[in-house]
């Protein structure tokens, strides 16, 4: 029979079946680190308030060390009779340590164990989530300064709908990014609880100092109760929430990456080294990065459901349904590293035809909603207005003309309020100039907000 942790109530092996099944060690094996820090604190503690002795919290605190060199060294062997890494790293120790390796447990569960190891994994992941973003930002930023005089036609419904600035286009993502920031530094102030003292779920007659423990971890504050620190797995289920929104932006993005390097758009051209070819279409460049970032926001969306799911029938207090909550954080936390990363490179590389999109905000009569306001800073009621406008818009289409190509003759046919100015007032440079209002496309309302976001993050504009 294998040695087990509850050996001393079974008579029975357990089945090898059973032990493929419930091993979770291909997974949480990437908790080793966290697992260590973890077990490092609580041995100090207990030798601080004599639980063990100094001699032996050394003794245990080497034996750990070496255990985690062999295991970042690819010298470590796993098997699933140990089911997970938390018995892996005790068996281990025991084989380094001796028989004090089996003090190491005294005081805690594999409950507040794993929920411990999940925090300090999850902490120290969000925080580099954070910084990525960062970056992402500052590249988003630079980059909307660098092409700030370039025009492009806005879109509603994918229908051209009114010029706008590339660089108010690409704020527009910034925004969503910093949003991004935002809900991932509110959720580390729940992920940054410390549970280690609540045992399986009703704490420990042993007298552990948990206000130490959670000083040598850095742990913000320490949980209130001990049924909920081993239960809880809303801090997984906000993570992943909030990655899923990360992910849903870039998905979007990816979107239009796609549509603007076509040959129908032309507004762009994808680095060469963010691309991939055909194997049977020599001529083909295709922008497989913005495509597989927008299909991996799928996966990050399916992970979100499995750990809604996992959790939305659970009676206090754990379960071992909790252990499927690792790989759904896994993979997103791996998957939305990733995709920032990669857009980070990829965006300073990308060429923007601004010509190209000048003359397409040219054409598609974006100047019509222009026309209307015209007519109501002369006086006429603005759905009036949007009426005559939409009648000009129908008179140009019948003659293949833009608005701005029609005569004034042609345009005072449907309001006698049309004057000689009007040609000035439809041209783009006029329009983008008119549009002063805070948050809108407005050379210097985009100039502006373009600076304003360069000083949050700490970056020189050229």
């Amino acid at each position: 029979m294998s040695q087990k942790p509850w050996d001393g109530r079974f008579s029975e092996n357990t089945d090898e079946m059973v032990e493929k099944f419930t091993s979770s060690i291909d997974v949480d094996k990437a908790l080793f680190a966290s697992d260590i820090e973890g077990s490092l604190a609580h041995l100090k503690m207990m030798a601080h308030e004599s639980i063990i002795t100094e001699e032996e919290a050394t003794k245990l605190e080497k034996g750990l060390e070496v255990v985690k060199g062999r295991i970042e060294k690819g010298e470590f062997e796993y098997s699933d009779a140990l089911e997970d890494i938390h018995m892996h790293i005790e068996s281990a120790l025991g084989d380094v340590a001796g028989s004090v390796a089996k003090k190491l447990h005294t005081g805690r569960s594999r409950n507040d164990q794993v929920a411990l190891d999940v925090r300090i994994y999850l902490k120290k992941q969000t925080l580099e989530v954070m910084d990525s973003l960062i970056a992402l930002q500052k590249v988003l930023v630079e980059t909307a300064h660098k092409h700030m005089g370039v025009v492009m036609p806005g879109y509603t419904h994918l229908q051209r709908a009114q010029p706008v600035l590339f660089s108010h286009h690409l704020m527009a993502y910034y925004e969503m990014f910093k949003r991004d920031y935002e809900r991932f530094s509110d959720s580390l102030k729940r992920t940054d609880v410390m549970p280690l003292g609540s045992a399986a779920l009703a704490g420990t007659t042993f007298p552990l100092n948990r206000e130490l423990t959670r000083e040598i971890l850095g742990f913000s504050k320490i949980s209130d109760n001990s049924m909920d620190s081993v239960s809880d797995r809303d801090f997984i289920m906000e993570f992943i929430s909030h990655a899923t929104i990360c992910m849903i932006h870039f998905s979007r993005l990816s979107e239009e990456f796609v549509l603007w390097s076509s040959s129908e758009f032309g507004f762009i051209t994808i680095s060469d080294a963010f691309t991939t070819g055909s194997s049977i279409m020599p001529q083909k460049k295709n922008p497989d990065v913005a495509e597989l970032v927008r299909g991996k926001s799928g996966r990050v969306v399916g992970n979100l459901m499995a750990i809604i799911t996992l959790m939305k029938s659970l009676p206090l207090a754990y379960n071992r349904d909790m252990q499927e909550d690792k790989e759904p954080l896994f993979d997103t936390v791996n998957t939305l590293k990733a995709s920032i990363d990669i857009y980070t490179r990829m965006i300073p590389h990308v060429k923007i035809h601004g010509s190209v999109m000048r003359t397409a905000a040219e054409k598609g009569f974006l100047n019509a909603t222009d026309l209307a306001d015209y007519l109501v800073v002369r006086g006429m009621p603005f759905r009036e207005a949007h009426s005559v406008s939409g009648k000009a818009v129908a008179f140009a289409l019948e003659n293949g003309k833009e608005l701005h190509e029609l005569s004034l003759d042609e345009i005072k046919q449907f309001s006698d309020l049309v004057s000689e100015d009007i040609f000035d007032f439809l041209s783009i440079e006029s329009m983008i100039s008119r549009r002063i209002t805070h948050g809108g496309t407005g050379y210097d309302s985009v100039k502006s907000a373009v600076e304003k976001a360069a000083l949050l993050l700490g970056i020189t504009l050229g």
